[in-house]
């Protein structure tokens, strides 16, 4: 992290502590020794700036290794230094410390209070990752408290402001941030883009908790995926490190998501194993944590054969789940899903289906919430940077008014063009966002959202038009076996090269989307059903002798089945145009795949 402005000759105590805080991230364990050192020699010289930035790095570990209530008592006295030596960009960092510690206490809404009013006053004084540890300690506010929305765009911006050439490897903690607020709004692909990003950066750092944090995000996203079998070397890598201050630190280990992943997976020594440990931490657990045990020990239990106890379990805290707001005292959105979505597999297995129904819509509930949150999310980011625009115009007038009049002009043309510099920025911004809302990723090609807000139009066009319009649905035959045989990787690769054939082949007039998994849908405009089928044909010789070499083996011969309807024989709405084609598809896979059917 950066250096914090000091006097022209710092005291050895200070240039200590100054590299202590850029190794914060870079190397925990360097870090701490640093930082002990310099609060030793500041102590020896009377040296308050140097005892004051030393006092706030070791805050900053114990935050991130230790119980919140030690780091609260480092940073509390960190803030009374700094007040002494009247360096006010050092009060802003240590209430930024002070602030994480209480929500990491459950006083969410105690910490926004104490922080949030700081935020302008911080943006003036402080640069860089300075500025990010600042907007990513409100992020953490609004996380607690379930506003994945805002939580999401404060990091995205504390990201901007602290990204690889200047945050000192605080831009590995925000990208673990980002992953977590992406598992809350069940943008799982999201998540994984950040987590893989995050261990990426990681590399020849030395801060095995934030390894640790991010292996738990990928575990809690490979298990909500239902792909638990693929988390277990996380698990094992995280049982091999240890509860200490040089290790995963010791606290929120998050025994009880590992344990809920071996029991998903089958690992059911180990899952009772990891509970075990989950229950020895209970006391400590905020909300999400101890719903999650709950489900561990509701799935333990259940695969002994003991469902009323198992529900039970999940019963205890149902008061958490009902809330299901973030606020303090409840569990956030994702952690209540996980439990009514076992609650409902619990009550089948009982046979009580009118309890496992009502589950399963409360389920179905907190899913729709979860959805809008990451609807409002995309666009947050954006707003968020025209307010701080805004700020940053209203602060450089008031400065130009205590300047002399040349030297105000001189001021203006340059905040001029920093604001125009920041407008492309922003507008650049919510372009992404707006490709990010509309495409998918993997593949390139448009996503089904954007297929449900086109599709209505266009046939509305071909209609006034009196001009036929061909809908296409592919779904890739045997692609589970690819997945089982090649891994996900190789299913991925497969998938970006199937979308980059359509987007190579197709008309510029015709529009392909990826439509769930490994299907695909064509709208091909001014085409009826028998010309379509042709060109569907055509790609589906082009696919065939696509070769691909990958490490785990050759695949070559890959074919699809497709079912093709047109506004010619069918009655003329989306769902009816959809359900047509996916009939023809159903039909041509019932046939032995590798076909293209069309009516008639």
């Amino acid at each position: 992290m950066q250096k914090p402005t000091v006097k022209p000759k710092a005291s050895p105590a200070l240039r200590m502590a100054g590299r202590a805080w850029r190794l914060l991230h870079l190397d925990a364990v360097e870090s701490r020794a640093l930082a002990d050192r310099a609060l030793a020699r500041a102590m020896q010289d009377s040296d308050l700036p140097g005892e004051a930035w030393a006092r706030l790095v070791r805050g900053f570990h114990q935050l991130y290794f230790a119980a919140p209530g030690e780091a609260a008592d480092e940073l509390s006295l960190s803030l009374a230094v700094f007040e002494a030596c009247q360096d006010r960009p050092g009060q802003l960092l240590a209430t930024a410390g002070q602030a994480r510690a209480l929500w990491r206490s459950g006083r969410a809404t105690e910490a926004m209070a104490l922080l949030l009013p700081l935020r302008d006053e911080g943006l003036r004084l402080l640069r860089h990752e300075q500025r990010g540890v600042l907007l990513n300690a409100i992020a953490g506010c609004f996380s607690a408290q379930g506003r994945s929305d805002e939580a999401f765009a404060y990091m995205f911006e504390a990201l901007r402001h602290a990204g690889p050439a200047r945050g000192h490897g605080f831009d590995a903690a925000l990208h673990c941030n980002l992953s977590h607020e992406l598992m809350e709004l069940g943008d799982h692909d999201q998540a994984l883009e950040q987590i893989e990003r995050g261990l990426a950066r990681c590399e020849g750092m030395r801060n095995t908790r934030l390894e640790s944090v991010l292996r738990i995000n990928r575990v809690v996203v490979l298990t909500e995926l239902g792909r638990a079998a693929e988390a277990m070397p996380d698990v094992q890598r995280l049982c091999d490190i240890t509860a200490s201050t040089t290790g995963r630190g010791t606290r929120a280990l998050h025994f009880e998501t590992l344990a809920i992943a071996a029991l998903r997976a089958g690992e059911t020594s180990l899952g009772a194993e990891l509970l075990q440990q989950a229950q020895l931490l209970a006391p400590t657990m905020l909300p999400d944590e101890r719903v999650e045990l709950a489900v561990a020990q509701a799935l333990h239990l259940h695969q002994q054969g003991q469902g009323p106890a198992a529900l039970a379990a999940l019963q205890a805290v149902q008061p958490w789940v009902a809330g299901a707001t973030g606020a303090d005292g409840a569990a956030g959105v994702r952690a209540s899903a996980v439990a009514e979505q076992l609650a409902s597999e619990l009550h089948e297995a009982l046979g009580d289906t009118v309890a496992a129904l009502a589950a399963l819509r409360r389920w179905q509930a907190l899913m729709a919430r979860r959805a809008s949150l990451a609807s409002q999310a995309r666009y947050q980011a954006a707003a968020l940077q025209t307010e701080l625009i805004k700020l940053h115009h209203r602060l450089e007038e008031t400065d130009v008014k205590r300047r002399a009049t040349e030297r105000a002009r001189a001021e203006m043309a340059l905040a001029n063009l920093a604001l125009s510099r920041k407008i492309e920025e922003v507008q650049a911004l919510q372009a992404a966002l707006r490709e990010q809302a509309t495409q998918d990723v993997l593949t390139g090609l448009f996503n089904r959202r954007h297929l449900n807000d086109t599709l209505p139009s266009m046939l509305a066009l071909t209609l006034r038009e009196k001009q036929p319009l061909a809908v296409v649905v592919v779904d890739l035959d045997h692609f589970k076996a690819v997945n089982d045989e090649h891994g996900h990787h190789g299913g991925d690769l497969l998938l970006a090269a199937f979308g980059r054939l359509l987007r190579e082949q197709l008309r510029s007039s015709d529009q392909a989307y990826r439509y769930g998994g490994e299907e695909f849908c064509l709208l091909m405009p001014h085409t009826a059903a028998a010309a379509a089928r042709t060109k569907v044909e055509q790609l589906l010789q082009r696919w065939r002798q696509e070769v691909f070499d990958l490490d785990t083996g050759h695949l070559q011969g890959m074919s699809f089945s497709a079912g093709v309807a047109d506004t010619l024989q069918t009655t003329a709405t989306p769902s009816q145009l959809l359900r047509a084609a996916d009939e023809l598809l159903l039909q041509a896979k019932r046939d032995g795949r590798n076909r293209v059917l069309a009516p008639g």
